[in-house]
């Protein structure tokens, strides 16, 4: 498990990289044909993996509703997101992690309500849980430097 959370983690760290170099205009931009920007994606693998880790196992989530619900399955971006609230999301981004692989070290995790993701994969676990939070982080991480092509080729 801790090498999966590492690889995590380092899916995390160049996701901080990219949104560190790029500006707060271009991370709120949507380009035609998404439906999504990258702070979006950002702020999105961290609701996700509340979603999948915590709420899905019965428990409260370990950040702030605020940075869950906007950023939850099937939410857009509503309004732009500032320097300050992407300084936040870039501290959950790490704090996430480091707490979740707390939790699950100490056997926080009892429970677990089974579920199919939109991906098509069944979790019956929070140990599968985690084991999808790395494709899901990766796949998003992929959407958002897409994105930033496409945002610096115009």
């Amino acid at each position: 498990m801790e090498y999966l959370l590492n690889v995590i983690r380092q899916t995390r760290e160049n996701f901080i990289q990219l949104i560190e170099g790029s500006t707060v205009e271009e991370l709120n931009v949507v380009p035609a044909g998404f439906n999504n920007n990258m702070i979006w994606n950002f702020g999105h693998i961290v609701a996700s993996q509340q979603a999948l880790c915590y709420l899905a196992a019965g428990l409260e989530p370990t950040i702030e509703k605020q940075y869950i619900r906007p950023f939850g399955k099937g939410t857009r971006p509503e309004a732009a997101i500032g320097a300050d609230e992407i300084a936040s999301i870039k501290d959950h981004m790490r704090a996430t992690i480091d707490q979740l692989a707390e939790d699950f070290d100490s056997n926080k995790f009892v429970n677990y309500n089974a579920f199919t993701t939109a991906f098509g994969v069944t979790l019956t676990s929070t140990a599968e849980a985690i084991q999808f939070v790395a494709v899901h982080d990766s796949y998003h991480y992929g959407v958002a430097a897409t994105i930033r092509k496409v945002i610096n080729n115009k």
